[in-house]
């Protein structure tokens, strides 16, 4: 559109011509801000956007964080009070390799440390097995708050070749501390994710050390050794978790986020990061009330030699079932596997049986066999389903005590 101007107005925009100029030039500036601005708005909007979308991730992680690290804090606060640290010294004996580059051949003292759970207030503590060893002459235990107790007795302890490493102390005399009994959890209701706090006196002098992880597996099997090559032992139903595990933490609980002990940490493996192996409580719940009423630990016997069912173990033995408890065959395993005398084969168990049910309960990786017999007592009844061939077969079994060996 053309707009008549006045002279004045002509002189004006003579002038203004480098006005003009300037305004066009300002006007490209302008322009080219603004088109900056634009662009640099633009970006800086975008930049704005996501930069209060990673904000809003930021604190969102952060109160995540916070939150996690409040509830281990509260489950360490709640559940530290029942851990406590076993101070231990026995007697052992120097033999073969180490023996001969070392003392020699011979007994000697030793001392070592590990973790204990109070379980009931009268003084009850459950820990692992090769914490408080045969050979053991010694035990106290020291309480969260730092008090040492001198006056502790090992009451139980499952035999060498049993596959739950468990033993039960005693306090005598609690020198009038208040012991507080730990909550046991439900460890069957755990699953692969699911988050656990581990409790121990790492290292024997870091007491009550707290590292959180998750349930990385179950149902493992595993066989682990002392360190030294001169004692091994076949662990079996085990929990797998990332959480931190170190030497001194062996007998100490493994926890869920409320708070309640699902687990008893047990092992290690030494050649790789953070693998650790707990003992499901389930397993040995039916121990723990067994020496509650008793004192002492009569565990139920079913005198079979099994091998836990998977997919690959079915294949190989070309099985009729992928879950169960399969009893292998004597000139498989090298020895028997039905034990002469003893409960299953008074009930007629058979080699090559696989048990898949126990009074209705199947037989899988959330339900082993060790864990389902665990919460029953000697002297009492319970229903196997038996797959024998291609047939289904109910057998009743009155459970027996272990032997000792």
């Amino acid at each position: 559109m053309d707009i008549e101007t006045s002279p004045q107005q002509k002189e004006n925009s003579a002038q203004k011509l480098p006005a003009k100029k300037a305004t066009l030039l300002t006007k490209i500036l302008i322009g080219l801000i603004i088109f900056s601005i634009s662009f640099g708005g633009g970006w800086l909007g975008a930049s704005s956007k996501m930069s209060d979308t990673d904000s809003r991730a930021v604190a969102e992680q952060k109160t995540i964080v916070t939150n996690t690290a409040n509830l281990v804090s509260s489950i360490a606060g709640s559940v530290g009070g029942s851990v406590v640290s076993v101070n231990v010294t026995s007697q052992s004996t120097a033999t073969g390799y180490g023996g001969l580059f070392d003392f020699g051949y011979g007994p000697y003292t030793q001392e070592s440390a590990g973790t204990g759970v109070i379980i009931s207030s009268d003084g009850l503590i459950m820990t692992n097995r090769h914490v408080v060893p045969t050979g053991t002459t010694d035990v106290s235990v020291t309480l969260s708050d730092g008090t040492v107790l001198d006056k502790v007795k090992v009451i139980a302890r499952t035999s060498s070749r049993d596959t739950l490493d468990i033993a039960f102390l005693k306090v005598e005399d609690d020198e009038g501390k208040k012991l507080v009994a730990a909550k046991l959890g439900d460890s069957s209701k755990m699953k692969v994710g699911d988050a656990v706090v581990a409790i121990g006196n790492t290292l024997g002098q870091f007491q009550n050390t707290v590292t959180s992880g998750i349930i990385s597996g179950y149902g493992r099997s595993l066989v682990a050794g002392d360190g030294s090559g001169d004692q091994a032992e076949n662990l079996d139903d085990m929990f797998q978790t990332d959480a931190a595990i170190n030497q001194g933490n062996s007998g100490g609980p493994l926890v869920n986020m409320n708070g309640e002990v699902i687990g008893i940490n047990t092992a290690i493996a030494s050649d790789a990061q953070t693998v650790g192996f707990a003992i499901p409580i389930n397993n040995v719940k039916g121990l723990i009330e067994n020496v509650r009423k008793s004192g002492k630990l009569e565990r139920p016997y079913l005198g079979v030699v099994y091998v836990m069912l998977t997919d690959d173990i079915a294949e190989e033995y070309n099985l009729g079932s992928t879950r169960g408890a399969y009893i292998p065959k004597t000139e498989d395993m090298g020895s028997e596997t039905v034990i002469k005398g003893g409960p299953a084969a008074e009930a007629g168990i058979a080699e090559g049986d696989i048990i898949t049910k126990i009074d209705g309960t199947d037989i899988n990786e959330k339900s082993s066999l060790l864990s389902i017999l665990s919460k029953h007592k000697a002297g009492d009844s319970v229903e196997l389903t038996i797959l024998r061939g291609d047939a289904t077969k109910t057998i009743s079994v009155k459970l027996g005590i272990a032997p000792a060996n």
